[in-house]
């Protein structure tokens, strides 16, 4: 391909060359670079629409927040000064999915606490990282955009009681005049940061949400925020050739247009964890009213004949880790469509994330949907207090095997989501990982994976919103024992979990998508391998 920005790589089939290339002196003509920039709402829709141009101060917190580094980093080490060594996230979505990613990126500096992210309802997980910490030394970080998420509330109330009410031991983030604002300054949290509020949650990497948390393990803010500050000229270019993010964006949207919407990410270390942010930003951006184009992230690579004619490969390349090279040179052989971005090391993160940030507010102009709205998001929520009302949960068997022989040979253009409602492990992803491989090469469908309920606040609304084409495939463990929720509206952790299970396996057999679930009884790993043997 000619004409493509400086960083990428493509490799894209002829047939589709036509269309992208309309597609690109279009974005020129239409002027959706500066359009963007000038929080035009009618590049998405109709003037006055909701969530859309208070929804764009993504595209430059990261030069405020440079603006705020010394004082950042003061927090930070004061902190560690006063003898905190641990730092917990309590958040849903796009509120830990960044913090996340991070930690895994960046590890933990010297001077730095060491960072948990709780983003599960599971009794199990939420005493993992109680059993992981050392709660009179732990800096507690509620964050919610809201001020309202149940999860994190949950969490909240949980180590508040743990801590003995001790106020200094927590930080809020969350956006100005909600509830968590208030309950940060009556019960006394060392600090309330109150966000930008004309940024969406998917879209908050680069805010406080995550920027406080990679200030806290010791991240090198400056390399972070200035990695997306440098690529603001680029991303004001008018023409495609010379602004990655619209290249992007129209290359994807049109590739989805033509059925190419499984969007299958290659990430080199060490940023591996990238897909864990961005299957969020992509999937609840695009995912709604029929459309959308599906992540797929951490799917282990198979061969090029294991890929159905719905796939589009982008690899985020370190040249300083070949490792994937083969295989993506083998895909690029079977005629699928290969795009390679280059990335360098964690520091590099602030300007792959406003990079796709920017391409996915593109798609949404091309796919012709609002990428800043979750319409179907609420529906889940709706039906956990549903079933939380009811007198006792509702009766939902378990998959036989030939209903998962159903479920699970269906081929491309399906995908199939395994929805995890358990405690996140490293032992589970790898089992799962090998599930993943095993159903793909078997049958070409695309998979996916996200623990219950992180998904329900990220590929949730795709699941929902995007292309009928999904088959979703529930595994719920249940924890030996509860953890109570001290003055929740809900009584314990699993009553919370099961309901949201429960409730949003429910609502895709509305929407009229297959739909099963498997129980894993005593040790999940065990439990899932014997499953997998017996397909």
């Amino acid at each position: 391909m000619s004409d493509i920005p400086a960083g990428v790589d493509a490799s894209i089939p002829s047939q589709y060359q036509p269309a992208i290339d309309a597609r690109l002196a279009r974005a020129a003509t239409d002027e959706v670079a500066r359009r963007i920039w000038d929080h035009d709402d009618t590049l998405w829709g109709p003037a006055g629409q909701a969530e859309v141009s208070n929804r764009l101060g993504w595209l430059d917190v990261h030069d405020r927040l440079l603006e705020e580094v010394d004082d950042l980093e003061a927090f930070a080490e004061q902190a560690h000064a006063d003898g905190l060594t641990e730092a917990v996230v309590l958040g849903m979505g796009g509120s830990s999915l960044a913090p996340e990613v991070f930690r895994r990126s960046f590890g933990t500096h010297a001077d730095g606490l060491i960072l948990h992210v709780l983003d599960s309802t599971d009794a199990d997980a939420v005493r993992d990282v109680e059993a992981a910490i050392d709660v009179a030394k732990a800096l507690f970080v509620v964050s919610s955009k809201s001020g309202g998420t149940i999860e994190t509330l949950s969490a909240f109330h949980h180590f508040w009681e743990k801590t003995g009410g001790n106020g200094a031991q927590f930080v809020a983030i969350t956006d100005p005049g909600s509830g968590l604002a208030a309950l940060g300054e009556e019960h006394g949290f060392r600090r309330v940061f109150l966000n930008d509020p004309n940024i969406g949650g998917r879209y908050s990497a680069l805010s406080y949400f995550g920027i406080i948390p990679a200030a806290l393990l010791g991240a090198d803010l400056r390399a972070l925020l200035g990695g997306a500050a440098g690529l603001a000229e680029a991303l004001r270019a008018p023409e495609a050739s010379s602004n990655p993010g619209l290249w992007l964006g129209c290359v994807l949207g049109e590739l989805a247009l033509a059925r190419r919407d499984k969007l299958t990410f290659v990430v080199d270390p060490p940023i591996e964890s990238y897909g864990l942010w961005v299957e969020q930003l992509i999937a609840e951006s695009t995912g709604k009213h029929g459309k959308g184009v599906l992540p797929v992230a951490d799917e282990p690579l198979g061969a090029p004949e294991a890929y159905g004619g719905d796939r589009v490969f982008l690899h985020l390349h370190d040249p300083r880790h070949p490792d994937g090279d083969d295989v993506i040179d083998r895909v690029t052989g079977a005629g699928q469509p290969v795009i390679t971005l280059s990335a360098d090391g964690a520091a590099d993160l602030g300007r792959i994330m406003v990079l796709f940030e920017f391409a996915t507010a593109v798609v949404g102009w091309v796919l012709e949907i609002n990428p800043f709205d979750q319409p179907n998001v609420q529906a889940a929520k709706d039906k956990t207090n549903d079933v939380l009302s009811m007198d006792s949960p509702p009766e939902i068997g378990e998959a036989d095997a030939d209903a998962l022989h159903k479920l699970l040979t269906a081929g491309s253009p399906s995908y199939l989501a395994i929805q995890g409602y358990l405690a996140p492990t490293p032992e589970f992803d790898g089992e799962v990982a090998e599930l993943r491989a095993l159903i793909r090469d078997r049958s070409t469908m695309a998979t996916t994976f996200g623990y219950g309920p992180r998904y329900l606040h990220s590929t949730g609304q795709l699941h929902k919103g995007g292309p009928p084409t999904g088959r979703f495939l529930q595994v719920l463990h249940e924890a030996d024992d509860d953890v109570a929720i001290p003055g929740g509206k809900v009584a314990t952790f699993e009553t919370l979990k099961r309901a949201q299970a429960d409730g949003d396996l429910l609502i895709l057999r509305d929407h009229g998508l297959p739909a099963e679930r498997i129980v894993l009884r005593g040790d999940p790993v065990a439990a899932l391998r014997t499953i997998k043997e017996n397909l």
